[in-house]
C-alpha cells in the first residue's frame, strides 16, 4: 500500500458521526442538517428532456479531451462569465473536462508535485479537505496560511517567508471560499499571479462556489479574468476549477471543467490519458445544456439569497459572523466550544451542523475554525428558517 495513507486524517463528516453516535436525538422534532454542502435545489426542468435526448452517448468510449461541443460551451461560459477576449481561451489547449472538481484537484496535485524537491503546498486556513489529502499522497509538505477576521478571511500573503515562497509547487485558492464564504478581490489575485512568476508555482484556484453570490450586480472575481487584465494572456502559472455541483444543483452529475496555462493542461491531459477520468459522452451532452443555460442559475441564487436574509434576521442578535459574500455557507462564532454546541444542537434540537475546527488545522498555536460553525444553507427556505430557530433558541437558553 502507499506509504502515506497512514497519514490522511479522518475526513471531517467522519469525525462529525463519531462526536454525534451516542446522542438520540429528539423524536418530536423533524431532523434538519446544516451540516453538509449538498445542493438541495430542484434540478432545471429541461433536464430530463436532454438526458432522454443523450442517452445513447453511453454506447460509446470517451474522449479523454471530451468532445470539441462541450470545451466550446465551457469556453463560451467563461468568456461571458468574466469578460474573456474573444480568442483568449483554446478549447483544444486550455480546457479539459473533469469528473467533479474534487476528482481534479486531487489528480492535479499528483500530477503537478515534484516529490524530489521538497515541495510545499501552501492552503489557506480552513480548507476544503481534498487539498490536505491530495498534498499528503503526493508526498509535499503543506503550510496553512490562516484566514482570519482581521483579513476578512481571506489568505494574507505576507504571512509566508521567503523560503516558503521557494519551496512552493502549489498555491492553493478558494474563492468564494468554502468553509467562511468570504471573496479575494482583484487586488489579491494580482498578488498571488505576481508571486507566481515571482518564485515559479502554480496557482490552483478552485472557482466552484463562482455562482453563488448575494449582489447581483456584483459577481465574485475569477482568476482567469485577473490574468487577461494583467496582461497574461497565456494564463501562465495559473489554473482554474469549475463545477456544475453548486451552480446548476446536480452534485451527483459529477462534471467540470479545469482551465488556464495552455502547458499544464497539455501535460495534465497527458498524465489523464493513463489517469483514466474520463467523462461519460452522456455526462457532457447534459453538461453541454447547463453551460449554456442562465436562467437556472440566476433562480438559484435568488433562493439562496433568500435564505441568507431569512437565516441572518434570526442569528443576528445572538451570533456574530462575517457578512456574507458568496457560497452557501455562514461561518458564525460561538458562545462556547463548537464541537460542545454540536453536540448540544443534536441532542436537543434535533439539529446537524458542523465544527468549525473540524474544516481547519491548528497552526501557529491555533486552530482558526475553533469555536465556530460550518452552517450549509441547503435546505429549504422554510426549514433554514427553522434551524435558525432552533439555533437560537438555544443560545438565549444558555
Amino acid at each position: 500500500m502507499h506509504p502515506s495513507l497512514h497519514n490522511l486524517k479522518a475526513y471531517p463528516f467522519e469525525r462529525l458521526r463519531n462526536i454525534l453516535a451516542d446522542i438520540s436525538p429528539p423524536s418530536e422534532l423533524t431532523h434538519l442538517s446544516f451540516s453538509i454542502g449538498e445542493p438541495k435545489h430542484g434540478l432545471p426542468d429541461f433536464l430530463k428532456r436532454v438526458l432522454n435526448d443523450s442517452i445513447s452517448g453511453l454506447n460509446y468510449y470517451p474522449s479523454i479531451k471530451g468532445t470539441d461541443c462541450f470545451r466550446q460551451s465551457a469556453a463560451d461560459w467563461l468568456k461571458t462569465r468574466y469578460g474573456l477576449k474573444a480568442n483568449g481561451l483554446d478549447i483544444n489547449s486550455n480546457i479539459l473536462p473533469i469528473n467533479g472538481s474534487r476528482e481534479g484537484l486531487f489528480a492535479f496535485t499528483q500530477f503537478r508535485i515534484d516529490p524530489t524537491k521538497s515541495p510545499l503546498i501552501i492552503t489557506s486556513n480552513p480548507f476544503y479537505q481534498i487539498y490536505e489529502g491530495a498534498a499528503i499522497i503526493a508526498g509535499a509538505g503543506i503550510k496553512f496560511l490562516d484566514s482570519l477576521a482581521e483579513n476578512n478571511f481571506t489568505p494574507d500573503f505576507e504571512r509566508i517567508t521567503e523560503k516558503e515562497w521557494e519551496r512552493c509547487q502549489i498555491l492553493h485558492l478558494c474563492s468564494p471560499n468554502n468553509p467562511t464564504g468570504a471573496v479575494m478581490t482583484f487586488e489579491q489575485l494580482a498578488k498571488a499571479i505576481e508571486l507566481a512568476h515571482k518564485y515559479h508555482f502554480t496557482i490552483v484556484s478552485d472557482e466552484c462556489y463562482s455562482e453563488i453570490y448575494l449582489d447581483e450586480e456584483s459577481p465574485p472575481p475569477g482568476l482567469l479574468e485577473v490574468c487577461e487584465k494583467l496582461g497574461n494572456d497565456s494564463f501562465k502559472h495559473c489554473i482554474v476549477f469549475h463545477s456544475l455541483s453548486k451552480r446548476s444543483n446536480v452534485p451527483g452529475l459529477r462534471s467540470g471543467i479545469v482551465t488556464g496555462d495552455q502547458q499544464l493542461i497539455k501535460r495534465f491531459l497527458q498524465y489523464r490519458t493513463y489517469h483514466g477520468s474520463s467523462m461519460s459522452p452522456t455526462v457532457q451532452l447534459i453538461s453541454e445544456a447547463l453551460w449554456r443555460d442562465e436562467k437556472h442559475v440566476i433562480a438559484n441564487r435568488a433562493l439562496y439569497r433568500e435564505k441568507f436574509s431569512v437565516v441572518t434576521k434570526i442569528l443576528n442578535p445572538v451570533m456574530s459572523f462575517p457578512e456574507p459574500k458568496a457560497s452557501f455557507y455562514l461561518w458564525p462564532k460561538t458562545p462556547i466550544d463548537d464541537v460542545n454546541m454540536t453536540r448540544d444542537l443534536y441532542a436537543q434540537k434535533n439539529l446537524t451542523v458542523l465544527p468549525g475546527q473540524f474544516m481547519a488545522r491548528t497552526s501557529e498555536g491555533k486552530n482558526p475554525g475553533k469555536n465556530r460553525l460550518r452552517l450549509a444553507l441547503v435546505p429549504t427556505v422554510a426549514q433554514c428558517g427553522e434551524g435558525a430557530i432552533r439555533i437560537a433558541s438555544y443560545i438565549r437558553g444558555l
